[in-house]
């Protein structure tokens, strides 16, 4: 669920950047985002590991 709220924060932050021409807003709205998804791949692979080791036992 954090991965989507950095998307989230990524998202307003980029926006944000975007609507006042400030560049380093826009670059961490960029950072969140792909903050977020890589929490999200993260979740996702130890998810499929846990449900991997519990089919095993």
């Amino acid at each position: 669920m954090s991965g989507n709220k950095d998307e989230a924060k990524g998202r307003v932050k980029g926006a944000t950047g975007e609507l006042t021409g400030d560049k380093s807003l826009k670059r961490e709205g960029k950072v969140d985002k792909a903050t977020g998804k890589a929490k999200d791949a993260a979740d996702s692979v130890s998810r499929k590991a846990k449900g991997a080791l519990g089919r095993k036992r």
